[in-house]
C-alpha cells in the first residue's frame, strides 16, 4: 500500500470511530464513562430523534451520573455487552443523558418512572417513541431475570416485538402517559395550603415513623431531609412537642450509625438496612446541604450543641472534599473505588486492631 493511501485509510478508520463513539466528543464526564462501550449512543438532540424517526425504531433512553453506583452497575453488565448492544443497536436509537447536565430532561421521565411504577432512581431505563413519548419506565435493570426483576434482554425483546406487531397499544399507553403529564391550568399552585393540610402532613408522619431506629421507612432508608425540616417547622409554630421528638430520635441515630463518616465527616446517601447501620457509600453534596441545615435548626430549636458540633462537621467535609480549586461544589462523590462498591471507607479488623491497640477503649 502506498503511503498516501495508508493515510487516507487511517484518517477514514478515525472518522469511523467518531461517528461510532460519538460521545468522546461531549464535555459530560457521566458520557465520556460510556463513550467506547458497545452500545452505539448518541447524546441527546436532533440528530437521534431524526434517527429514529427515519428508521422507524423506538429510543432507549438511560439517564444518570457519573458517581452514580448502579449506573456503572449496569454499565458493565449491558452497556458493555455485545449482545445487549446488538440489540440495542438493531432494535433501537439508544441516548445517553447526564442529569446533572439535563436537569430537566431527567425531571420529565423521571416522574413518568415515579407515576408508573411508584418509585425512582438513577439509572433512570426509559423507552419512549422517536417522539419522545415515553411507554416504559424502570430504574436498574440486570441483564437477565433475576429475583423477580425484569432483564434488559427479555424487557428489550418483547418491546421490540410489540413495536413490530402491535404498535397501537404501545402509541396508546404513550399516549395516555403525555395526558397525565400535561398540566391541568387550575391555578392550584399558586393557591395558599390551610392548616388542614398541614396538620394531616403531620398525622401523616407521626403514622409512619419508626420509633425504634428513628426515620421513615424501612430498607433502604433515606435521611429525607425535607422531612424533617418540616416536623421542626411544625414543632416550633405548634409547639408540638412529639414533631421535635420525632427529629432528634432521627438525627441522633443517623449520626451515631454508619450512615454518618465518623472519620471524614458527612453523609452517605442511604443506609441499606432500617438501622442507618450499612451504608450506600456514594455522598451527595444536597444530602449534605439539607442535613446541615436540619441539625443547625435542630440546635436553634434545642440549643443542644451536639447538633451544632454535627453542621459544623459537615461544613467541614464539604469544604475540603467537595469544593474545587476554583471555587465550586462537587456534586458526589462516587461510591466505588478501585472498582467496589465502598472498598476505600471498609477496614478489616487487622486495621483497626493496630488503630486502637493503644488506646484506651474505658473511657
Amino acid at each position: 500500500m502506498k503511503p498516501t493511501l495508508l493515510v487516507k485509510f487511517i484518517s477514514l478508520g478515525k472518522s469511523k470511530a467518531r461517528l461510532r463513539y460519538r460521545l468522546i466528543q461531549e464535555k459530560s464526564p457521566y458520557l465520556l464513562q460510556h463513550a467506547y462501550n458497545s452500545v452505539d449512543w448518541y447524546p441527546w438532540g436532533k440528530e437521534a430523534f431524526l434517527k429514529a424517526k427515519k428508521e422507524d425504531k423506538p429510543i432507549f433512553l438511560s439517564i444518570g451520573y457519573s458517581t452514580c453506583h448502579w449506573c456503572h452497575v449496569m454499565e458493565r453488565e449491558s452497556f458493555e455487552d455485545e449482545d445487549i448492544a446488538k440489540i440495542l443497536n438493531h432494535d433501537f436509537v439508544s441516548i445517553k443523558v447526564d442529569r446533572e447536565e439535563r436537569p430537566d430532561v431527567d425531571a420529565i421521565y423521571m416522574k413518568v418512572c415515579q407515576g408508573l411504577t411508584g418509585h425512582g432512581g438513577w439509572p433512570l431505563t426509559i423507552i419512549m417513541t422517536p417522539e419522545q413519548e415515553a411507554f416504559y419506565a424502570a430504574t436498574y435493570l440486570p441483564k437477565e431475570s433475576r429475583g423477580g426483576m425484569p432483564g434488559l434482554t427479555q424487557v428489550l425483546d418483547q418491546i421490540a416485538r410489540v413495536w413490530r406487531e402491535d404498535r397501537d397499544k404501545i402509541l396508546h399507553t404513550s399516549q395516555q402517559i403525555t395526558d397525565w403529564l400535561q398540566p391541568e391550568g387550575s391555578g392550584a399552585e399558586n393557591e395558599n395550603i390551610d392548616g388542614d393540610v398541614i396538620n394531616q402532613g403531620y398525622y401523616d408522619f407521626s403514622g409512619l415513623f419508626d420509633e425504634q431506629f428513628g426515620g421513615y421507612g424501612y430498607e433502604p432508608k433515606f435521611p429525607s431531609a425535607h422531612n424533617l425540616l418540616f416536623l421542626l417547622r411544625y414543632s416550633y409554630y405548634n409547639n408540638e412537642e412529639q414533631a421535635l421528638q420525632m427529629v432528634e430520635k432521627t438525627l441522633e441515630s443517623m449520626y451515631r450509625g454508619g450512615i454518618y463518616d465518623h472519620i471524614g465527616f458527612g453523609f452517605s446517601r442511604y443506609s441499606t438496612d432500617r438501622m442507618w447501620l450499612v451504608p450506600h457509600f456514594e455522598k451527595m453534596l444536597y444530602d449534605n446541604a439539607l442535613l446541615a441545615m436540619v441539625y443547625l435548626e435542630a440546635y436553634q430549636l434545642t440549643k443542644k450543641q451536639k447538633y451544632a458540633d454535627a453542621a459544623r462537621e459537615i461544613f467541614t467535609y464539604v469544604l475540603r472534599d467537595m469544593t474545587s480549586p476554583e471555587g465550586g461544589f462537587y456534586s458526589a462523590e462516587d461510591a466505588d473505588s478501585e472498582g467496589e462498591e465502598g472498598k476505600v471507607y471498609v477496614w478489616t479488623m487487622a486495621e483497626v486492631m493496630v488503630v486502637i491497640k493503644d488506646t484506651d477503649l474505658s473511657q
